[in-house]
Parts: C-alpha cells; sequence; structure tokens
C-alpha cells in the first residue's frame, strides 16, 4: 500500500513567518507534526510519503503513486485542504481526512471517502481494522480521550528537517480553564492527558539523531495544565539537555498561573525553555469574566508577564478585541497595556466564534452568528458584536498599525530586554550567524527603522549582551510583524 501524507498551505499568518524565514534560509517555521505521527501509527510495511505544500508543489506523479492519500488541516488551511481534496478525486484517489477542521467542520468538505475524527489514537485504529477486513465506514469518531502514553514517535525521516525553522513535538493534551471561545477542550478535554518522560525523551533523542539542533516547539495545549506530571518530567529534561550539550531551545504555550510557581520557572529555565506564550487576552477585567478566563482575572498581569520575562522566558501574548464588555476606549486600552509590559510579539486578534466552542453556542442561540471562522486574525468578524461593527474594526486595525509601528515596536524591545534575565544555553548557528549578516544589510541600511535598529543593538551590546541574540531575532520578526499588520489595514 502507498500512502501520500499532503499537508495543506498556510495563507500569510501571524505565525507563519513567511517574510522572515528567508533570513535563515528556510520554507516553513513549523513541520506537519499530526501528520508525522499518524503515519508512524500505520503498518510498518506501507510505503510512506510526505509532501508539505508549504514547502514544496504537490506533482502529479505523487499523487498517481499513491494508493491512498491522507489530508490533515486547521482551520486556517481549510481553503488548500479542499483544493488539494478535489485534485486528488480528480485523479481517483482515496481520500482520508482528520484533524481539527475535520472534526469540526467535515460537513464542510467534499470528496473525503474516509473521515477519521478526534484522536487518532482510538479512531484511525478502528479504521484501518476495518480496512483490513474490506469494508471502511465513512466516517469515525469517538469522545473517548485516550491515554497519550502509546503515541509513537513521529516519522521524521519523511521530511526534511533543514526546510523548517523550528521542530515540534507533543508531550500532553487538554487544558484545565474553561473559557468560553476556546476549542481546545471540544478537542482534547479538560483533563491534561501527558506522555511519560521516557516518551518525551525518546522523541527528543530522535529529534537529536535526525541531526536537528535549534528550537523546538513543546506544541501543548497548556503544558503546565498538569503541573505534578511536569515537575515529575521536567528533571529527566534538565538531564538530558546537560548529557547533550543543550541542543535545543525550547518554547511552548501555557497560562499566567506559572508566574505563581518559583520552581516550575526555575526548572523549565534549567531545562532551556527561552519563550512562552501566553493567553493573556485584555486588560478589562469584564471582558476577562465574561469568557471565563478566571485565572486572568485575580492576578496583576503586568507582573505575571515581568516574573516569567525575569525568568528568563520572554513571555509572546495573544491578546482579543471585541468582547460584549468592550467599550471602545479598549483599542487605547490594550495599545498602552501592551507597551507597558513589553510583550514584543503580541499577537492581537478580533474574537472569533469557532465552531461548537461555548461562545458558537452562545451566540448561536442568541441569532448573532453571521459566518464561518477563518481560523486567523484576519481583521474578519464573524458574529454580530455588541459594539458598532465598523468601530470595532477600525479600533483593532489600529492598535496592530500602532503597536507594530516601528517606534513602538522598538519601544517594546527595549522594556523587554530591561525585564529579560536570559539563561538559554545555546551555541550560535551558522544560520544565526548568516541571518544577523542579512539583517544589517536589510533593516539596518535599507529600512526605514535603521536608526531603532542600531540603537537596539549597541545598547544591548553594552547593557546586557547575552540578550543580543534575542533582539537581532526580535527586530527581524519585525519585519513580519510590520507586514502583517499593513495587510489587515489594508483589507
Amino acid at each position: 500500500m502507498n500512502i501520500l501524507f499532503v499537508y495543506p498551505e498556510y495563507p500569510d499568518t501571524f505565525w507563519s513567518f513567511k517574510h522572515v524565514l528567508r533570513f535563515v534560509s528556510k520554507k516553513a517555521a513549523f513541520p506537519p507534526l499530526g501528520l508525522l505521527t499518524i503515519a508512524s501509527m500505520l503498518p510498518e510495511a506501507w510505503n510512506k510519503r510526505l509532501v508539505d505544500t508549504n514547502v514544496s508543489k504537490l506533482k502529479e506523479e505523487d499523487i498517481e503513486w499513491a494508493d491512498m492519500i491522507f489530508i490533515s488541516a486547521m482551520i486556517v488551511q481549510k481553503d488548500s485542504a479542499q483544493e488539494i481534496i478535489s485534485r486528488c478525486k480528480s485523479h481517483g484517489k482515496t481520500v482520508v481526512a482528520g484533524g481539527p477542521v475535520f472534526t469540526t467542520q467535515h460537513e464542510k468538505f467534499s470528496g473525503v471517502d474516509h473521515f477519521i475524527l478526534n484522536e487518532a489514537e482510538v479512531t484511525l485504529s478502528e479504521f484501518l481494522k476495518d480496512l483490513e477486513e474490506g469494508n471502511p465506514k465513512q466516517m469515525y469518531a469517538s469522545t473517548i480521550r485516550p491515554h497519550v502514553t502509546k503515541t509513537p514517535v513521529p516519522s521524521w525521516n519523511l521530511i526534511n528537517i533543514k526546510d523548517y525553522a523550528t521542530m515540534a513535538v507533543q508531550y500532553s493534551r487538554g487544558c484545565p480553564f474553561n473559557c468560553e471561545f476556546c476549542d481546545i477542550i471540544i478537542m482534547n478535554g479538560r483533563i491534561p492527558r501527558t506522555k511519560t518522560p521516557q516518551q518525551l525523551m525518546a522523541e527528543l533523542q530522535a529529534l537529536y539523531n535526525s541531526g536537528w539542533r535549534g528550537s523546538v516547539f513543546i506544541v501543548d495545549d497548556n503544558f503546565i495544565g498538569n503541573k505534578m506530571n511536569v515537575k515529575q518530567m521536567l528533571p529527566h529534561l534538565i538531564e538530558w539537555q546537560k548529557m547533550h550539550n543543550y541542543p535545543f531551545k525550547l518554547l511552548t504555550e501555557a497560562s499566567t498561573n506559572l508566574a505563581d510557581d518559583d520552581e516550575l520557572m526555575k526548572m523549565m529555565s534549567r531545562a532551556n525553555f527561552f519563550k512562552v506564550f501566553l493567553g493573556i487576552e485584555s486588560p478589562n477585567t469584564d471582558s476577562l469574566r465574561e469568557c471565563g478566563k478566571l485565572q486572568n482575572v485575580r492576578r496583576d498581569l503586568a507582573e505575571t508577564i515581568r516574573i516569567i520575562q525575569h525568568n528568563g522566558m520572554q513571555v509572546m501574548g495573544g491578546f482579543i478585541v471585541g468582547f460584549d464588555s468592550d467599550t471602545e476606549s479598549i483599542f487605547e486600552t490594550q495599545i498602552r497595556f501592551i507597551q507597558q509590559v513589553g510583550v514584543v510579539s503580541a499577537m492581537v486578534g478580533l474574537l472569533t466564534a469557532l465552531p461548537h466552542t461555548q461562545l458558537w453556542q452562545r451566540l448561536k442561540a442568541e441569532g448573532r452568528l453571521l459566518s464561518e471562522a477563518t481560523g486567523d486574525i484576519d481583521g474578519r468578524i464573524n458574529f454580530i458584536p455588541k459594539m458598532e461593527k465598523k468601530a470595532l474594526v477600525e479600533g483593532y486595525k489600529r492598535i496592530l498599525s500602532t503597536i507594530y509601528s516601528h517606534k513602538f515596536y522598538y519601544q517594546r524591545i527595549d522594556r523587554f530586554i530591561k525585564q529579560y534575565r536570559p539563561t538559554v544555553r545555546s551555541r550560535i548557528s551558522k544560520d544565526e550567524v548568516i541571518a544577523f549578516m542579512r539583517s544589517i544589510w536589510k533593516i539596518g541600511i535599507l529600512s526605514k527603522a535603521r536608526f531603532l535598529y542600531w540603537k537596539l543593538l549597541i545598547k544591548t551590546l553594552f547593557t546586557k549582551i547575552k540578550a543580543l541574540p534575542m533582539a537581532v531575532e526580535l527586530a527581524i520578526f519585525g519585519i513580519h510583524y510590520e507586514r502583517f499588520s499593513q495587510k489587515i489595514s489594508a483589507s
């Protein structure tokens, strides 16, 4: 059996970094971890290929070679996914689809022969059994939340790791919180399930053996959702990193209560974590209460961010406008807050009703849903807001154009560097040296931000030299953020 895995194309999103990948000679930001893991769940005797359309084109000969085509996608990839499905069906191929967008919106797709929904540890095995018996069904779904202790190591041999800026692994699934707008609890539930320390070390060792050195994204819904298990795992990770001379710089997603646990932050720093994404959402406590983000209500968010950055981890933040509790003052409030706390990578989005979330259910009951979610922070709103829609969209665009203007962006880098105590252990790679040299030309000479760029580098060199690689990286990322915000403002 010849199996072709196809990963759809991402549009230009906040996290795609399409405008700056060339600085490090990469083709995509992250690999298709889900498909690589599914590949390891299929019979070993089957022949397997993977085409990531963010890296290379899907060729006719690849489609002709395949007996069956597996495709996975997130909501933001749905247009590309349908195009690929239609193309494969035009060749008479059997198409198998799974992953987030199909789990929540399978009825929106045509041409799929078999849907493998929810978590593959349950539904894929059922499909394979029926396939072997010659009677596969069109749809496989399950509400079971399987243990992830049997999830295999991804098939890294199916990709060229040099095409990617950052590798990815998964340690846990699920999040204990209950935010109204979030679809995590639909996908993975509220009880975090973790892999064993030995599993995670095996996955990291496989990446290491493949030749990867550099950033690794632990793509958990909430890395610290099960603090007890994380604290039992981290000593193994610390020892593994030490034994291998710290080959990986780690980043992940967590909740703001990370700042409450000094021991946990220190362990993460020792394990070589250097970035963490937090869902901050809003400085407006009424909006936080409205959306069920109670873990953010009872704390000083500015101090939370300062504490984490003081422990060696750059905070990347998610922010939202468009809650029912928001007034038109929220735009300036968000700008002031983002500048004050020094969150350089601030992903600001309009509130979106994702399919089947509590927010989606509420707005549907209120007759306020307008359209499907795009899965991207693209300046579109898919429900009737309490605030006048034009004011909301224009205010949102004003936030982006302001915080990603050269002046405001470099002000945030400066504030972040003051708070930041770098602890990451890593060697400067050849790619990073090349990126720095390219930044000198592209930003230091050609850009209108050149004076701010040189001021940042010189100041960091003399006041906090260990933060210089981070300062250069953020200056480069600024190109992407600026172009992304310009695209949104023009839409």
